[in-house]
Parts: C-alpha cells; structure tokens; sequence
C-alpha cells in the first residue's frame, strides 16, 4: 500500500498498481480487503485470551483499542493542522477536516467483529455475516444505484456528516471509506478470525490447505455470479466484491501455509515480517510521509521535484515506481531497526 500510495507521477503508474476506477477489481483493490483479512486473523488470537479476563475487561480491552486506532486515521488526514491561506499559514478548521479512512475503517471494524463473534460466538459470527452481505444488496438497491454520485453510501454520509467531512479525490465528495459500507468491510474480519480459527484447530495439513482452497474457489465462483447483478466494486464495498477479495484471500493464506510451514521454505520472509511487527507504526510513518512530500521546493512540491530531477531519469514509469519503493524501503529500514533493538509499537 506504501508503493500504492506513493507513486512518482499517477499518470505514469503501471495499471495494476491503480485502483479500479469503479467497477471491477484490481491487486491494489485486493490490499486493503486483505488487511482487514488479516486483523480478523490476529484476533483468533488475542481474542481467546480477552474473554477470558470476563466481559468488562473485554469490551475496556476492545474499545481502547478501537479509540485510538481511530484517532490516530483521522489525526493522520488532518496532519499537518494547518495551510497556507494567502500567503498567510492558518489553523486547518475542524469542520474541513476527513471523518472517516484507512485506519478508522479498520478500528470500526474490529469493534463490531469482535462484539459479534465475543457475544454470538463462531456460528453467530456466520449468521451475522450472510444478513450483513444480503442487508447491505438490499440497501443499496432499495435507496440508490451502483453509481458514483447516486449510491447509499454516499447519501447516508451527506445527510449525517456533509460533504466537507468526506474524501474529494473522486471528482466529488464521495467517501470510500463510508459508513454504511462499513458494514459488509466486517465479514472481511470475522471470514479472518474464521480461517485463523481453522488453522488452528485442523492444524498445518494437506487436508487443511485443501479445504481452505475449496471454500476460495467457492467463494470467487459466488462472488463472480453475483456480480452480474451487483458488481464487484471495492469503493462502495459491495458483497460481492467481499467475497471475491476473500476468495484470493483463501486461496493465497493456503498457498504460503503449503511454502512456509509443510515446504518449511522460509528464507524470503523475513522481509516482509519486518512490515508485520511495527505494521501500525510503520503505515502511520509512511502516511506522514506522503503529507511530507507535498512540501514546496520552488515552485514544485518535495515529491514531484524528486521525481523529475532524480527519477524520472530512468524512464516515466520505471521512475514513478522507483519513487515509490525508495520510500517503501526508507519505511522498510526503519521498522528493521525497530525489530533489531527490540522496538515494538502495539496498541
């Protein structure tokens, strides 16, 4: 997502690092579903011990958690708190600032799955899910359509919050982090606490990788049919578009289950294990980042300078992807020092 975010030039972006622009589902659709995925996945974990402490301590454990996250997505969109406003640098109001993104998406749907599968247990967790994807076609057919300007989402977060409160970079005030779309983004979490569940009940077997391939394959066969009629689109969440990014999610968690735990190959990823253990710390890092580059050198922003006068020299697209690595691998670099000194930043 960092390479996503962080491109030297947007025009000049290879296609699959670009979000579908409506319909339809890209690698770069598949990334935040996926988070989400794995949140739930996590939680297979922490939330065994959680109940145990007894429900006060649970749900104090759980809103915590929920708080910051959250307030830390919506400090992140409104950094740096002020701008320039003829000539002059002024305080960034509050009533102009994103309510809703990244991080409060995932807060958001961390508490409501960990209530449900903490309070409905595992079968409850699947009830919940199958009414929250038919709830969610429902309402999107019944007060709307599948377009930009005229879907539920979008009216919903107009009434409650405005458009000022909402993401503009759509051409209008459209959020894709919306609130009632957050509703279907849950099952992402719990379908995540489920696989986790699995896993560890069925253990690291043949048999287990099977079964988990079995139900991807279903999964993207439900998601691909219910598509001609509610389409795959990651902006307005749509059921099917869940289903379809937990399918490649099924399929991928059994394919490195198959490499990393029975083929015991586990050389390559250590890489990626730096990103999982500062993952918070590091997406704040390099949303901070991305603000930074914005910086005026001259007449050019930080970000665009350094890609025309630096690397764009290796060619438009190479460039705009160089740019963004270099910055991933800065982002990279300080989580492994954080890893070698034993610097963990958890919540």
């Amino acid at each position: 997502m960092i390479i996503v975010n962080n491109a030297g030039n947007g025009a000049t972006t290879f296609a699959p690092l670009h979000h579908a622009k409506w319909h339809g589902f890209t690698p770069t659709d598949w990334i935040f579903p996926t988070f989400l995925f794995v949140v739930g996945n996590a939680m297979s974990f922490s939330l065994v011990k959680f109940g145990a402490d007894g429900h006060g301590q649970f749900l104090k454990k759980v809103l915590k958690r929920t708080v910051i996250i959250f307030i830390l997505g919506y400090l992140i969109y409104w950094f740096p708190f002020v701008h320039e406003q003829d000539g002059h640098i002024v305080f960034k109001a509050i009533s102009e600032t994103r309510i809703f993104g990244v991080l409060q998406r995932i807060a958001l749907c961390y508490l409501f799955a960990s209530l449900v599968i903490h309070y409905l247990k595992e079968n409850g967790a699947v009830v919940f899910s199958v009414f929250a994807l038919l709830a969610y076609w429902f309402l999107l057919f019944a007060y709307g359509d599948y377009t930009l300007a005229g879907n539920a989402v979008l009216k919903l977060d107009l009434a409650l919050f405005g458009p000022n409160h909402l993401y503009h970079g759509s051409g209008i005030a459209f959020d894709p982090e919306g609130l009632l779309s957050t509703l279907p983004a849950i099952v992402n979490v719990i379908a995540g606490y489920l696989a986790g569940r699995f896993i560890q009940q069925k253990g690291n077997s043949f048999e287990t990788i099977a079964k988990l391939m079995i139900a991807g394959t279903l999964l993207l066969f439900v998601a691909l049919s219910w598509d001609m009629v509610f389409p795959i689109n990651k902006r307005i969440w749509t059921s099917s578009f869940v289903l379809y990014s937990l399918g490649w999610d099924l399929l991928i968690l059994s394919t490195l289950i198959f490499i990393i735990d029975i083929k015991n190959e586990r050389r390559w990823t250590y890489f990626f294990e730096v990103f999982g253990k500062n993952t918070l710390f590091i997406y704040v890092l390099s949303e901070i980042g991305t603000v930074v580059f914005t910086i005026k050198i001259g007449d050019e922003t930080l970000d665009t300078w350094l890609y025309q006068h630096v690397f764009r020299l290796t060619g438009d697209y190479i460039g705009s992807l160089l740019f963004a690595m270099g910055w991933m691998f800065v982002c990279w670099s300080v989580g492994y020092w954080m890893d070698r000194k034993k610097i963990y930043v958890k919540v």
